[in-house]
């Protein structure tokens, strides 16, 4: 599979070795995160070949790294890489042309050639849109966005849901092959059909997020690159349609969770409720922006599930301290929110608050209420161990809290869970 160039990562180790000057390097860098996206969709639509379009385009990249290194960088850095890929496609269809198929590929010849001269439309939302198109499983809709529209590697998208990197190829080779396969139109849904296939991007979208702001697997709280990259295609979404305020909500959503992340882990990367965390770490700035967006996608009537957890997410992160959270109107957010969603994950969240809002004896009831719905679910066991920890009765919340960790996925769930079964065994009353 084909690699993105190493200026993607500047100071990458035999960059400066190689005699590439800095300001080319970040010049690539800066290229492929803005314009990796569009000028694969772009080829892809005149093409209709994924592979081609991926491959010319790396090509590009790599080129540039040279000759920026060598000639400066052009005035305009994302016309210059269209081109050479353009030229790239057209040198490799004209190799591959054969009798049968000289008709097809002068029409994409011509075309190709045609964007020589004429600006190039935006085809990044088409590319969102049949990436995460309801034909493709989830797992392959996740992994075809983080390389076709985000640019990730194989061996990136790999590390991040840490499966083997043959494994996550495969995924994608079957993912393209089901879009060709399956005549999975490369376009964006027409106005009648828009309503119902924009929550599905959203879901992918918000499935990348959540991964990536809490690793539900491995060794980390937080895989920051995961969630930068969830956040900048859904900012790319918005941008392609800022009248939709789900895509906003989503955006405000992501925003306020990750303005958290420096507060979310001690010194030792251990797990640190929102109780505990230094607001001072918070990104004010973040928060600042996200809470004016959310208030700009404001609906004349009815937020979407996006927007009421965004609304949920800023009483959290405008909040002085733990103590001065208004509890009561995240249980309103909640309200509206099982209204549109009757999960169990919602009404679990529900509960907690609750149980924040009105105390630990009526949470405890609340999650009780719920548990069944969840199953054997490890937040349930946790959740009860700390409504119990609060309420004195130590030894029933060391119970669950050994439930909990014999169900945790990841280390430091277990290490956090860990920390609390060691504080309730020494407290008084054990």
């Amino acid at each position: 599979m084909p690699q993105s160039p190493s200026s993607r990562h500047p100071s990458a180790p035999g960059a400066e070795q190689a005699g590439r000057q800095p300001d080319a390097a970040a010049a690539v860098a800066a290229a492929y995160a803005a314009d990796w996206g569009r000028i694969v969709a772009t080829l892809i639509r005149v093409t209709g070949d994924w592979a081609l379009a991926e491959d010319c385009t790396q090509d590009a990249f790599e080129i540039a790294l040279d000759r920026w290194t060598r000639d400066g960088i052009p005035p305009n850095p994302a016309g210059w890489l269209t081109t050479v890929a353009k030229n790239r496609a057209i040198d490799r269809l004209r190799r591959a042309t054969t009798e049968a198929s000289k008709l097809r590929d002068l029409a994409i010849l011509n075309e190709l050639e045609y964007l020589e001269t004429h600006e190039i439309q935006d085809d990044r939302l088409r590319l969102i849109f049949t990436c995460c198109h309801p034909a493709l499983a989830l797992d392959a809709r996740v992994a075809l966005t983080l390389r076709t529209v985000a640019g990730l590697t194989v061996p990136e998208i790999a590390r991040a849901f840490l499966v083997p990197e043959t494994t996550m190829a495969q995924r994608l080779v079957r993912a393209k092959a089901k879009i060709k396969g399956a005549g999975i139109p490369y376009r964006v849904p027409p106005a009648h059909l828009l309503g119902e296939r924009l929550p599905g991007v959203l879901a992918v979208l918000y499935l990348l997020f959540n991964e990536g702001y809490s690793a539900t697997t491995g060794t980390e709280v937080v895989r920051e690159p995961l969630a930068a990259e969830a956040t900048r295609v859904t900012r790319l979404l918005r941008s392609l349609l800022p009248g939709e305020p789900e895509v906003a909500g989503l955006l405000a959503l992501m925003l306020l969770h990750h303005a958290r992340r420096a507060g979310r882990t001690d010194a030792n990367g251990g797990i640190l409720t929102l109780e505990d965390q230094d607001r001072s770490l918070w990104d004010q700035a973040t928060i600042v922006e996200a809470s004016a967006m959310l208030d700009a996608a404001a609906p004349a009537s009815g937020a979407g599930r996006y927007q009421l957890q965004a609304t949920i997410a800023r009483a959290h992160a405008v909040s002085p301290s733990w103590n001065d959270t208004d509890f009561g109107a995240i249980v309103n957010a909640y309200d509206e929110l099982a209204a549109l969603d009757a999960s169990p994950i919602i009404a679990f969240n529900r509960a907690i608050a609750i149980g924040m809002a009105e105390g630990p004896v009526a949470g405890l009831a609340q999650v009780d209420l719920v548990a069944a719905q969840l199953g054997d679910h490890r937040l349930v066991p946790a959740a009860r161990a700390d409504f119990l920890r609060r309420l004195g009765r130590m030894p029933d919340a060391a119970a669950e809290y050994r439930r909990a960790l014999a169900l945790a996925p990841s280390e430091p769930e277990r290490r956090y869970l860990e920390l609390r079964l060691r504080e309730v065994l020494t407290a008084p009353g054990h």
